[in-house]
């Protein structure tokens, strides 16, 4: 085994010190610290892995600068995975689009309020997304181009991400309780391999029905696609990558490989295998050998 496969602890940001990464290594018993690049930094040979308290106590001195800290205690190849799935907003995205929808209303604030505590895990995501998209009926479709246009954005290392996975070989999933109005775009976009979201009912005169047709794509709904689309590609879900942000994509996280936290909610940060919440999404290609 060659020393990138043992376990380690990678470090990332733009405030990352030598001296951040020496007092990790410290906490957390590593013999060995080796910079990467001027925002990476790893320590590795452990007499014993961390505990959760002290990597707890890691995570609040990394947190504190800015920095991105995570064990990684099984490494692998990007190339050995077979899948990336990945959640669309605030994922790969930096918007929640139905929220930008509801702004061409008004009523932002009204609907974003349910939006968090959705993500939170507060409110049921189905009842969410029904109580949401009933409050945009009536609106011109027309005003879904001017979201997409005027105030979608890639969230920052997502080209570079996406980049990385392709050249390593890895199919791409976009899986998101957002819309297909979105997804599609993106898809042709970004070359990804294949999405699944929801369709919102269009009513007569091209207007937003207030309803969503089909089933909803929630937290259930993402585990399945992610196990469906493995069994498409031959491979096991252990195979698979899964990226989010929000309650509803825990699902999904629980049954990959690798799960990624991507500035996300604090129920989804503490179950996620990795987190990112200080850089860009490329930071999860320093996770593998």
């Amino acid at each position: 085994m060659s020393a990138a496969s043992h376990p380690r602890i990678v470090l990332q940001g733009r405030w990352l010190t030598a001296g951040l990464a020496q007092a990790v290594a410290s906490l957390a018993g590593a013999s060995r610290v080796q910079q990467r690049s001027d925002t990476v930094w790893t320590c590795d040979t452990f007499a014993t892995a961390p505990g959760a308290a002290i990597w707890a106590r890691i995570r609040a001195l990394a947190d504190a600068a800015q920095v991105d800290a995570n064990f990684i205690g099984a490494p692998r190849r990007l190339g050995s995975y077979r899948l990336a799935v990945m959640d669309m907003d605030s994922t790969l995205i930096t918007i929640e689009c139905i929220d930008e929808i509801a702004d061409m209303l008004g009523i932002k604030p009204e609907v974003a309020a349910i939006t968090e505590a959705a993500m939170r895990g507060e409110i049921a995501y189905p009842e969410s997304l029904q109580r949401r998209v009933a409050l945009l009926k009536g609106l011109d479709v027309a005003a879904l181009q001017r979201v997409y246009t005027e105030r979608l954005r890639l969230s920052p290392g997502a080209e570079q991400l996406l980049s990385g996975f392709k050249a390593a070989g890895l199919k791409t999933l976009l899986v998101s309780g957002g819309f297909t109005f979105f997804t599609a775009k993106l898809q042709a976009r970004l070359g990804l391999d294949f999405t699944h979201s929801n369709v919102l009912g269009i009513a007569p005169g091209d207007k937003l029905s207030g309803t969503v047709q089909g089933r909803i794509v929630d937290a259930e709904e993402k585990a399945r696609m992610l196990l469906e689309t493995c069994a498409k590609l031959g491979c096991t879900p252990a195979d698979a990558i899964a990226i989010g942000d929000g309650a509803n994509d825990l699902k999904m996280m629980a049954v990959a490989g690798l799960s990624v936290a991507y500035r996300a909610k604090p129920v989804v940060r503490a179950q996620a295998m990795t987190a990112i919440s200080h850089n860009g999404l490329d930071a999860a290609l320093q996770f593998f050998d």
